[in-house]
């Protein structure tokens, strides 16, 4: 597998990540939920950005970040510019632990065991970048749906 190539679809993705949350007109939208849609889109960014440095940060990349999982999702109105800077440095922290691996760690059981059985380091990655594109979508249709609304 081309880990450049891995690295770049997450650069690009986080990127697409950080111009979404930057696009939320009026700002505060960002933390509007309703209804059985309990997670806003400022909350799905900070679970993105959690899931990633822990997972490939931390765990691959001994980064040393330290994850609150609820916190992603009870944290509250976090400035646009503040939620686009943490999402940078996790682009950051993604791209130098992939530019690290070596292709043969590709291949090798990834450090936790997920869903009860273990995988490799490579099908995690894979998921990972899948997991940030599910919430990406929903972040996109949460800004569009409320920007539409407010029209």
């Amino acid at each position: 597998m081309d880990l450049s190539l891995i690295a770049n679809l997450f650069k690009r993705d986080l990127n697409r990540l950080r111009d979404e949350i930057l696009a939320y007109e009026p700002e505060n939208d960002l933390w509007v939920i309703d209804g059985e849609i309990t997670n806003s889109g400022g909350n799905l960014a900070l679970h993105i950005c959690g899931n990633l440095n822990h997972f490939i940060g931390a765990t691959l990349g001994d980064t040393g970040y330290v994850r609150d999982r609820p916190a992603e999702f009870t944290d509250k109105h976090v400035p646009a510019t503040e939620l686009a800077a943490k999402i940078d440095a996790t682009s950051a922290a993604v791209r130098q632990t992939l530019e690290k691996m070596a292709e043969e760690d590709w291949e090798s059981e990834f450090p936790i065991e997920m869903w009860n059985k273990s995988h490799t380091t490579g099908e995690m990655i894979i998921h990972f970048l899948g997991h940030l594109n599910y919430h990406l979508g929903q972040i996109n249709y949460h800004r569009r749906l409320l920007a539409s609304a407010s029209k």
